[in-house]
């Protein structure tokens, strides 16, 4: 471990191979896990983040991610991409919607938000502190986000463009697209909180006439970065997923789409099974693939 204890960063070693352990500052003063993964070599490198998730759970998530969901590590690191996988804070239901755009004011000589920071604001920091490194290079940050992961990465890249490239696999963008929801969801009797967990988006038409149109658009219109979305054929949320991908093609944004047929969701990320070996098949090996090629061929 370094003695510095306003940046802990230790080593260790993980299936053979050496994980930085981080805790980054994120802006409210709160520190989130990340573990990082660096190809051979002094760099500087492309740097790619990847989330997944809710959020929560903090470095004990991380070393388990780290040991268990590394195939996709391994593939970047193999092709000369630095790599991280994230936690950030648990994420706030239509937090992003209710509480608007975050403003930061001073008061006393610190600090004053308008509202907390929210998950991908914190993704947002972690990408700031890595391009300070010296083994990073600032202009080459990129995003692997699945499923609320993915949304993250459409909120990040609407009002912040200091990504080169992201990738939106089974993107759950249902908050983003200001989606107003059917009978497919409920609340839950004891939190009061929304119960989204089947909701049947299956349907681009279905979505479409669902969503808050002016909202939708005017939060894509602000996209610069090149995005991949990713769709899952049979998935009960395809029609959210291909959605997103047409609005953004629409409005005129640099957007590829891809979907492939498989049953896991979370295909680009491979888990390690009990027996030690990662259950991944060719479809998830074409993704990956795909996505690794698309990244380099944006990200130089």
């Amino acid at each position: 471990m370094t003695t510095d204890p306003e940046h802990v960063h230790m080593t260790e070693e993980v299936n053979g191979e050496s994980v930085h352990l981080m805790y980054v500052e994120v802006w409210d003063g709160l520190y989130a896990p990340i573990g990082v993964r660096k190809p051979k070599g002094d760099g500087p490198f492309p740097m790619v983040l990847m989330a997944a998730g809710n959020g929560g759970e903090g470095m004990c998530w991380i070393r388990d991610a780290v040991r268990n969901r590394a195939y996709t590590m391994d593939r970047l690191t193999d092709a000369g991409m630095a790599c991280a996988w994230l936690r950030y804070r648990t994420e706030v239901e239509l937090g992003y919607n209710n509480g608007g755009k975050m403003v930061r004011d001073r008061r006393q000589g610190q600090e004053m938000f308008s509202r907390s920071p929210l998950e991908y604001e914190d993704e947002i920091a972690i990408a700031d502190y890595l391009k300070t490194l010296p083994w990073v290079d600032e202009d080459r940050i990129g995003v692997i986000g699945m499923s609320h992961g993915g949304e993250m990465a459409l909120k990040i890249a609407s009002e912040y463009h200091g990504l080169a490239a992201a990738v939106a696999s089974e993107p759950a963008a249902h908050e983003f697209l200001a989606l107003s929801h059917d009978n497919t969801a409920f609340v839950n009797d004891d939190t009061g909180m929304r119960n989204i967990e089947e909701m049947q988006m299956v349907e681009v038409d279905k979505v479409r006439r669902r969503i808050d149109m002016e909202t939708a658009s005017l939060r894509i219109s602000t996209i610069k970065t090149p995005f991949l979305v990713m769709g899952r054929d049979d998935d009960h949320l395809q029609g959210i997923f291909r959605t997103t991908y047409e609005l953004m093609e629409e409005a005129g944004k640099d957007v590829e789409w891809v979907s492939y047929d498989h049953d896991f969701h979370g295909y680009v990320f491979p888990v390690r099974g009990d027996d030690g070996e990662y259950e991944l098949d060719n479809v998830q090996v074409e993704a990956i693939d795909h996505v690794i090629c698309w990244l380099k061929q944006r990200m130089g």
